[in-house]
This record gives C-alpha cells, sequence and structure tokens, in this order.
C-alpha cells in the first residue's frame, strides 16, 4: 500500500469494520488480535491493532520526545501497538466530537487523525473525549486482505464504540466474539469452505 493512500478515503465495505484473529493465524503479533481497518481500496488496506500496548513508553517521554512542552498532562493515555508497520509514525484513532482539517473520518463516530496538533490538545486535556494512540500500523497490498479473509485468517465483525474504545484490552477478543454469538474456547484450529 502506498503511503499516499493510507488517509484515502474510501467506501469499501471493510473500512470501518474489525478484523478478529482466527486460532490458526499463527504470527505472534497478530494471535488474538483485533484491528479496526481504517482504509480499504484497490490498493490495499490499513488498520490499527486495539488490543496490544507498547508498556516502554508512557504519553509524557513520547511529548517529551515530540518536544511538546505541556505543564501538566491531564490524563495518562496508554500508547498502542497499531502494527509492525512505521512503528515510529503516531495515529489518534478517536471519537468524531473532535475533528482536525488533517483528520479522516472512517464513519460517522469515528476519526483517525495523526498531527502533532492533537497531541498538544490532548497533553492540554482537549480534544477528542475517546481516543486510542497508536504507533506503527497494519497494512496490507491490494487483494492480500481479501485473501487472508478468504483463508479463515480474520472474522469479520461490524465496530462498536464500545469495544474499540475499550479499557480492558486483554479481554477484547473474547468479548467480539461473544458479542458475535460465538464461544472462543470452540473456535477450531482447522477450517474449511462447503
Amino acid at each position: 500500500m502506498n503511503k499516499n493512500s493510507i488517509f484515502s478515503s474510501s467506501t469499501d465495505v471493510l473500512t470501518g469494520k474489525l478484523l478478529v484473529a482466527m486460532p490458526q493465524l499463527m504470527d505472534p503479533r497478530f494471535t488474538h488480535a483485533v484491528i479496526l481497518v481504517c482504509g480499504h481500496d484497490k490498493q490495499g488496506a490499513m488498520g490499527l491493532v486495539l488490543n496490544r500496548l507498547i508498556d516502554s513508553l508512557t504519553l509524557q517521554e513520547l511529548l517529551d520526545q515530540l518536544n511538546i512542552q505541556t505543564p501538566l498532562i491531564k490524563e495518562e493515555i496508554p500508547i498502542h501497538f497499531g502494527g509492525p508497520v512505521e512503528m515510529g509514525r503516531g495515529f489518534i484513532l478517536h471519537s468524531t466530537d473532535y475533528l482536525h482539517k488533517a483528520s479522516v473520518k472512517i464513519n460517522e463516530d469515528i476519526a483517525l487523525t495523526a498531527t502533532v496538533d492533537i497531541l498538544n490538545e490532548i497533553a492540554s486535556g482537549h480534544g477528542p473525549q475517546k481516543k486510542i494512540l497508536a504507533l506503527g500500523y497494519t497494512g496490507w497490498s491490494a487483494g492480500q486482505l481479501e485473501t487472508e479473509l478468504q483463508q479463515n485468517s480474520w472474522l469479520l465483525v461490524e465496530a462498536d464504540l464500545d469495544l474499540i474504545f475499550t479499557k480492558e484490552l486483554e479481554l477484547l477478543w473474547k468479548q467480539v466474539l461473544n458479542k458475535m454469538g460465538i464461544d472462543p474456547e470452540l473456535l477450531s484450529l482447522e477450517s474449511g469452505h462447503a
């Protein structure tokens, strides 16, 4: 996926959906992952992992690295592992009560912004009510995500604000499956097509 298409708007049916990793997906970066598809078009797809944290970095340390001066951070926000692509690139996934001119709406309730301005707003206690700060993203080349879906690597689920912005990250995979009426204990490592 080329860099210019990361934020291109798309009306594709996968944009704004959740991908839930199936047990047979053996890549440790995506074991039990829940990913929000932020953009999908004929050039590929881009998403953010919702249920992985980067414990080795705090918001204050990130702000210090970016030379963002704040008198006092009003709220400590955990930093998510958005995916293995461009780990030095930051994204704020947030509710649409805040929109910056650089924000891209994923749907009516969710937007994505990748500017330092939004970090300044958040650090000073302003900005969106609901937010996730992520470093890196997950990317798929043209047709790759569709192939992975056909291979049953992922389940596709409607996005839900409560699930996207949950604080119970370690339970998210099971919560999404339970919402679909699937018992995670009964998922087989083998799957097929009828």
